[in-house]
């Protein structure tokens, strides 16, 4: 044995009641669980009095946008203090791989506002097998700090393939499509992401969705969309990924999975009901949502998917020019803009969280409409003004949540964590820093809305079992030693929306492969993360 942890309060990932235990571990598995009055209790060179703490599988992020800074920060302790130890990245529909020179540098460019602009990585890669060495050889070749799987990005396969058309594609381009998938998932991915409300992905129909998601089916894959809505037709949309799924044959993850803005307050019910009428018709779904109310995204996601067209210079143009800006001031304002979910916007809620232009910081923390009346100017003024001079960089933190919808889909059978956290920027998100810590302290200790031992399954084994890792999830004799140990009694966010990117309390250790990658609540040297991948077999 290399270590025991001694006296742990064991909550195994199950859902089952926590019990007291010795756990010994070895060569980065779980070697032995030894239980009170079980005879002689395992021995090693450490032992690590865990008396007060509960013992569970490390917690795993179904929604990450960590796609870069994996391997910008060695320490990466936005996400190992959490107790995360393992990330699902390529979200959206929109990353880094398969791309091509023309097409890495359009990416870079679409999504400077959730990574930066990339100006301090090498990307040395532009297959997705070859983005996935890349994250293992890590930092001097040692790794990276948390393990990281990875999903092929609808929407960067459509911008290498069709361009940034809005049209349906050929033959020959759907070909093309479907030939980047398949070897997306024969070098690793564990499925195909999609953003449908972000071009050029949205402007694929559903034909050519469930085309590609039969591929996915195919490798035992399954399919992440951001769907067309969140808000004006959102429960349309969830109808639409599950009947697409259906007829691919396709599991189905349902990406930060909420019910926001003013004309879906009170109505999570209705999409609990969806959701269990396809599970007793027999659909493999499951989903995923944040602990909170605000989303988040970049500014420019909110124009009208026509705006789009044409790629990030193709937007900036439009934006120019007065007479097409006057046409997406209307979408957005009048019409409700699909980007916008089908609701117009409120400026109220838009608050700007991180510029790429230094000297745009006085915006940040602030609403478009805060900004705009401190400047005596419209809002839209102000929102154009932004776009143009960040070149599309900023994001924002939208304020259009429930609680009452947060609290309701956590409780569901098929809900698993996501922080979906945007780690750049002056004032991101605080999921980024707090989603796994906030779940256990606020909604298990201090609402009571999911016990403790039901919402550490719904962050360990229901992904493990989305993922298909026969051996993480649980804590079990012969699973990997990937653990978090933590004080149920003093576990929180310490993130706010005010200093968002404030570590947690009551972490004080958490092991990937048997290795302490925190100790006595810091962040050691340890790279012990690896890509997980899923071979063409499973």
């Amino acid at each position: 044995m290399d270590l025991v942890i001694r006296d742990a309060r064991v909550v195994d990932g199950t859902g089952r009641p926590s019990y007291r235990a010795d756990v010994a571990l070895a060569d980065g598995r779980i070697a032995e669980i030894h239980c009170e009055g079980e005879g002689r209790r395992p021995s090693a060179p450490r032992i690590l009095d865990a008396a007060g703490l509960a013992l569970a599988p490390g917690f795993i992020d179904m929604h990450a946008h960590s796609d870069l800074a994996l391997l910008r920060d060695p320490a990466h302790t936005a996400k190992a203090a959490q107790g995360v130890t393992l990330e699902v990245v390529g979200q959206d529909g929109l990353s880094y791989a398969p791309v091509d020179d023309r097409t890495l540098a359009e990416v870079r460019a679409q999504i400077t506002g959730w990574n930066g602009d990339g100006a301090d990585v090498d990307f040395t890669w532009r297959t997705v097998g070859g983005y996935l060495d890349r994250l293992d050889h890590g930092f001097a070749g040692e790794g990276i700090a948390v393990n990281a799987a990875y999903l092929v990005p609808q929407g960067t396969v459509r911008m290498l393939a069709v361009g940034w058309d809005d049209r349906p594609a050929t033959t020959a381009e759907l070909d093309h499509m479907k030939r980047l998938v398949a070897e997306g998932l024969e070098q690793g991915a564990v499925g195909l992401s999609s953003g449908l409300t972000y071009t050029p992905g949205m402007y694929a129909d559903d034909a050519e969705l469930t085309e590609l998601c039969r591929v996915v089916a195919a490798y035992g894959g399954y399919y992440c969309p951001h769907h067309r809505s969140y808000g004006a037709g959102a429960l349309a949309a969830y109808a639409e990924m599950i009947e697409l799924s259906r007829t691919a044959g396709c599991a189905l993850h349902l990406a930060h999975a909420v019910m926001n803005f003013g004309v879906n307050e009170g109505r999570a019910p209705e999409l609990l009901a969806l959701l269990d009428a396809a599970l007793a018709d027999g659909a493999d779904i499951s989903l995923d949502t944040y602990p909170y109310t605000p989303g988040s995204t970049t500014l420019a996601a909110l124009l009208p998917g026509w705006a789009g067209e044409g790629g990030p210079g193709a937007v900036l143009a439009r934006l120019r020019d007065d007479a097409t800006a006057a046409r997406i001031r209307h979408a957005l304002e009048v019409a409700g803009s699909d980007g916008c979910h089908g609701v117009t916007v409120d400026w109220e809620s838009v608050e700007i969280s991180g510029v790429s232009d230094s000297a745009l910081a006085p915006y940040v923390g602030r609403s478009i409409a805060r900004s705009a009346r401190e400047r005596g100017e419209e809002p839209w003024t102000t929102a154009r003004r932004l776009l143009l001079e960040d070149r599309l960089g900023p994001t924002i933190l939208q304020h259009v949540g429930h609680e009452e919808n947060v609290r309701t889909i956590m409780r569901h059978a098929v809900h698993t964590g996501g922080s979906d956290g945007i780690l750049h920027g002056a004032k991101p998100h605080p999921r980024a820093y707090g989603t796994f810590p906030h779940y256990l302290g606020h909604y298990v200790r201090e609402l009571g809305v999911l016990s403790l031992e039901e919402c550490v399954a719904h962050l360990t084994s229901r992904p493990a079992a989305r993922l298909r890792l026969p051996d993480r999830g649980s804590i079990r004799e012969g699973h990997r030693a990937d653990l978090v140990l933590f004080d149920p009694e003093t576990v929180a966010a310490g993130a706010t929306f005010e200093a968002p990117r404030t570590l947690p309390t009551g972490i004080p250790y958490v092991l990937i492969a048997g290795r302490f990658v925190m100790e006595d609540g810091r962040r050691t040297d340890v790279l012990a993360g690896r890509t997980v991948r899923r071979t063409p077999t499973d």
